[in-house]
């Protein structure tokens, strides 16, 4: 039995219990649907009382929610972006917001790598033509993709991710361009990468990698003046957040070719509807945000929320606390 004293959490979703673990006997719990894009109206009767949030990134955290849950202590988001939560509106709250990073690393690294063959060697295309036919004989010309070994690969962020793929992409051979802060000497030697501004970058790129959060700066920060800059061969990737990319620019340079093809996996808006004429063009490759998607990145995604969870509930730090200036407001 539940002890009512306890403190209640929200839920915005319904996950695999094992993955709450920690939580066990530290709160109770009323939880949302496991396919929620919005906040369900049947959590609205327990904003009043909640002292703790846990939610995705499909759930904006905003004022107008944050003003009906007078009681809340902590939010706590399964992700390592927060740009669904209004942090300032916490923070003006004394509420400290936690996030999951690190953890998804290598899974979001592997994947982009994955996304990046794929495309570079037109493996849906050419799955897609054997299962419907159109693999009559072995073709000399047929499938033809692009090799990895010497070509150029730009990433954009250089942060944990964008280096883990640089050490991966290292072993196929690639050379590397990068815009962020300039990394340090010796490391820009062990992986051989040159930084540069983003217009030489998508110049000089034969592939493009985003690895940037979503802020004001990065909201469409790929556009038709970029598009246009790019090699008519090269292939983007983008496995950082949909709004980077203005998706009509992008649907327009695959339409005309001004370059080679896209490999997304996330988009704007997300998910993107099957309707969309992305998914018409044949060298586009569309997966549903899958870049933490494996067992062990999303169950430890899930106790580091618990675990953030539980500190600001017992009034400790949180371990990954995106607005510690809550630490430091009298």
């Amino acid at each position: 039995m539940v002890e009512q004293n306890l403190p209640l959490v929200i839920l915005t979703h319904s996950l695999p219990a094992e993955w709450l673990a920690k939580l066990e006997g530290k709160c109770r719990m009323v939880v949302g649907p496991w396919d929620a894009t919005h906040f369900d109206p049947a959590l609205e009767p327990y904003l009043a009382e909640a002292e703790g949030l846990f939610c995705l990134l499909t759930i904006p955290v905003k004022d107008d929610l944050l003003r009906r849950a007078p009681r809340l202590r902590v939010v706590s988001n399964m992700a390592v972006g927060y740009d669904n939560i209004d942090v300032a509106a916490c923070t003006a709250r004394r509420i400290p917001v936690g996030n999951t990073p690190g953890v998804l690393t290598a899974a979001t690294a592997d994947l982009t790598m994955a996304l990046l063959l794929a495309a570079a060697r037109q493996i849906p295309q050419a799955s897609r033509d054997a299962r419907e036919g159109r693999w009559i004989t072995w073709s000399p010309a047929g499938w033809l993709g692009a090799d990895l070994e010497g070509a150029t690969l730009g990433i954009v962020g250089m942060g944990k991710i964008g280096r883990a793929v640089a050490q991966r992409a290292k072993g196929f051979g690639m050379k590397f361009l990068y815009t962020d802060i300039p990394l340090p000497p010796e490391v820009e030697a062990e992986l051989g990468a040159t930084r540069v501004e983003l217009p030489e970058l998508l110049r000089q790129s034969d592939f493009v990698t985003l690895h940037v959060p979503l802020t004001p700066e990065t909201r469409g920060m790929i556009g038709e003046e970029q598009l246009r800059l790019m090699k008519p061969h090269a292939i983007l990737v983008n496995t950082a957040r949909g709004p980077v990319v203005q998706m009509d620019a992008l649907l327009k340079a695959l339409q005309e070719n001004w370059i080679g093809g896209a490999a997304l996996d996330v988009t704007d808006p997300e998910p993107l509807p099957p309707d969309h004429p992305l998914y018409d063009q044949p060298n586009c490759l569309i997966v549903p945000h899958i870049g933490s998607a494996t067992r062990n990145t999303r169950r430890r995604m899930a106790e580091l929320a618990c675990e953030n969870l539980l500190a600001g509930l017992e009034g400790r730090r949180l371990p990954h606390c995106v607005n510690p200036e809550v630490y430091e407001r009298v």
